[in-house]
């Protein structure tokens, strides 16, 4: 038998998830993230998993592993001290940036500017110029190289970022500085713009390539040593790394590109909310994953997550490509506090955190939050995470009453039921962020619940968009572990290309597309990826010739003319913007990404049921729904069978997560394992 194991290390808990190749069957295992070294947690998990299976670390043929690492350095402020070099003139193209400020009108006045990853001081000039179309107009001048890289030297940096102005044109005086930084700097390792981002714009190229630097020396370090710790463990299958984009690299790989790691976690969850949903199904869905800090929102077309060329992490923006997710700050340990001045109830994005948490987990916590509303309004079991977490609902209501009490409410159902109100209100607005502000309507798409916190709102959210059923996963707490393990390789390759479409041949179109797949083909392969199972996609940044920025535009083959890419991109343009130009159209980046065999997963098929559910009842429990007190049945998830139909009002209990099925609503059992929420009245549908 063949085994992959995925692994997602969060803020307080890490995911395992070990998938039987041949019969889709698995075993989850969850356990305290090790904030010190993360390895420690994840090798915990990874014998817990293995010893449920009863199978010998050995046996474990690939670990799938999406990481925070790189995000935290950003977040934190605790990556490495970067050196950059630039061409003579652009020492401050960081401290320049571009003229965007954040907020409403005046924003600026109180929009404290981020500090550059690369300080001005650790910043060099190198003399010499490359043209727009890759003319060498001055040669590179190596004893000043020589020179300025000395005095990065000195100043002690731990990684060097290389970004020459319109060196995505020529990379040569780039390749240059690196092997004088080889003789110069020893040890350090050296992000070249050229390899990082081999595209126009030299703020985005520098500020890209600088994050690679700063991030590279963590992720190296915590890679290796996880790499290590794992054969040392005696498990012999390879690691490999969730990108942003949600594909995996090597870990070798991903060490000499950590930039694309940025978004590893929330990637994860995507691409298994693909895998899920796609077995009932439904190819477009909305994914809403909640934790206890944060949601994260994605939209998902033709079970293709919407990959944007943009990454975002705190006051970081870079240029890569990552699937597209929004991050809102309402999760399960969001707090809820009504200001004096106002006495109107809000809820976060303050949080609780893991540590003191809710006021329900009995460690301290006394602030009221989101999971202590849901303990008060009866939502919540006993006890979280297979009973790791034991709930105290008397400390949940005392929290809430204070919200009660401020705003001179009744009750603590009461208070309860308004931050319910309200949070649910704050993930609606990241829900529209990727549908109608993008141009689509929910009522077209399905909504996949995940997270420890997902399933248990989700069906109001359905409610409030419209997005009908409600897909939430067998095991939803750890579906990005199950993304990990369910994704395969991906590289990519992309060039700035800058000609308008008259100046432009048919066959100068495909050249450029195959060269480029053959340069991304030829790295996968390196990493053990037969040309033969390759997969190939296009895609191109076209805009009207004059305009300032372009718009991505998918291609279907290499063998598209450019009548066709033209049609495409008008009527992406006119989606989006409700016109259209008469002027020439102008093909400014190309990219090719290449993508490994996905795994021959099996698909779980739960024995058939009668439709009747009470073989899986494990009690009544009093809800508080609509001001109302109302009975409602509590079923363990693990007894329900295929066809089983669980009539709302009632709650559903796992191991990693809760479902809350609303009166008026039901959830049927997908042969698969998911649960599938529709309102009983097909008019609310």
């Amino acid at each position: 038998m063949s085994y992959r194991l995925g692994v997602d290390v969060g803020g307080t808990f890490t995911d395992v998830l070990l998938v039987e190749e041949g019969s889709g069957v698995t075993w989850r295992a969850k356990t305290a993230s090790t904030p010190g070294d993360q390895a420690v947690g994840v090798l915990n998990g990874i014998g817990q998993v293995c010893a449920a299976a009863g199978i010998g670390l050995a046996e474990v043929g690939q670990v799938l592993h999406g990481t925070t690492i790189a995000t935290n350095a950003i977040l934190e402020g605790k990556g490495a001290s970067v050196g950059l070099v630039t061409t003579k003139g652009f020492r401050q193209v960081l401290q320049i940036g571009r003229s965007y400020v954040p907020g409403g009108l005046a924003g600026w006045i109180i929009w404290p500017k981020p500090e550059p990853l690369a300080a001005l001081e650790n910043t060099v000039e190198v003399d010499e110029r490359v043209g727009s179309d890759g003319t060498v107009i001055r040669q590179l001048d190596e004893k000043d190289v020589r020179v300025q890289l000395a005095k990065l030297a000195g100043a002690g940096v731990e990684a060097l970022a290389v970004c020459l102005i319109n060196s995505f044109a020529e990379p040569g005086h780039e390749r240059r500085i690196a092997e004088i930084a080889a003789e110069l700097l020893p040890g350090v390792p050296v992000s070249l713009s050229c390899d990082v981002l081999p595209e126009l714009r030299e703020y985005e190229r520098t500020v890209t390539t600088v994050a690679n630097g700063y991030v590279q020396p963590q992720v190296k370090k915590y890679v290796e040593n996880l790499a290590g710790q794992l054969r040392e463990g005696g498990v012999s299958g390879e690691l490999a790394i969730l990108r942003s984009d949600g594909g995996l690299s090597a870990a070798h790989s991903a060490i000499d590109a950590p930039v694309t790691l940025l978004l590893s976690g929330p990637a994860g969850g995507v691409t298994g909310a693909a895998w899920v949903a796609g077995q009932c199904g439904y190819r477009d869905f909305i994914t809403f994953d909640m934790g206890g800090t944060s949601t994260d929102i994605a939209l998902v077309r033709d079970l293709s997550p919407r990959i944007g060329r943009e990454t975002e992490v705190g006051d970081l923006k870079v240029r890569a490509s990552s699937v597209d997710v929004r991050t809102v700050g309402a999760g399960g340990g969001s707090i809820a506090h009504v200001p004096e001045l106002t006495k109107a109830l809000r809820v976060g994005p303050q949080s609780a955190g893991a540590a003191p948490g809710p006021a329900a987990y009995g460690k301290g916590g006394t602030e009221p939050t989101v999971t202590d509303a849901n303990v008060v309004l009866g939502y919540l079991p006993s006890s979280l995470a297979g009973g790791e977490i034991a709930l105290d609902p008397g400390a949940a209501r005392t929290a809430v009453q204070s919200v009660a009490d401020a705003i001179g409410l009744e009750s603590a159902e009461a208070a309860a039921e308004g931050i319910i109100d309200i949070v649910n209100e704050n993930m609606l607005g990241g829900l529209r962020l990727v549908s109608v502000q993008q141009g689509f309507d929910p009522r077209d798409f399905a909504l996949v619940a995940f997270g420890g916190a997902g399933p248990l709102h989700a069906n109001a959210l359905a409610k409030l968009t419209g997005a009908w059923p409600v897909i939430v996963p067998p095991s939803p707490g750890v579906l990005c572990a199950l993304g990990d393990a369910t994704t395969s390789l991906r590289d990519e390759s992309a060039r700035t290309v800058l000609a308008t479409f008259g100046d432009l041949g048919d066959g100068d179109l495909k050249a450029i597309l195959n060269e480029l797949a053959a340069e991304a083909g030829e790295r996968l392969a390196g990493q053990g990826v037969d040309p033969a199972d390759q997969t190939t996609s296009y895609q191109v940044d076209v805009r009207y010739h004059g305009q300032g920025f372009e718009i991505p535009i998918p291609v279907p083959g290499s063998a598209t003319t450019l009548p066709e890419l033209a049609a495409l991109f008008d009527a992406e343009h006119e989606r989006l913007f409700s016109f259209l130009l008469t002027v020439d159209h102008e093909l400014v980046n190309a990219r090719a990404t290449v993508t490994g065999p996905l795994p021959t997963v099996g698909v779980v098929a739960l024995p058939e049921g009668s439709g009747d559910p009470s073989a899986a009842l494990a009690g009544t429990h009093r809800l508080h729904i609509g001001g109302k007190s109302v009975a409602a049945q509590i079923y363990d998830r693990g007894r329900l069978r295929a066809g089983d139909d669980v009539r709302g009002p009632a709650v559903v209990t796992e191991m990693d997560s809760t479902t809350l099925v609303l009166p008026g609503h039901h959830a049927v059992v997908h042969p698969s394992g998911s649960l599938l929420l529709n309102p009983l009245n097909a008019e609310e549908a």
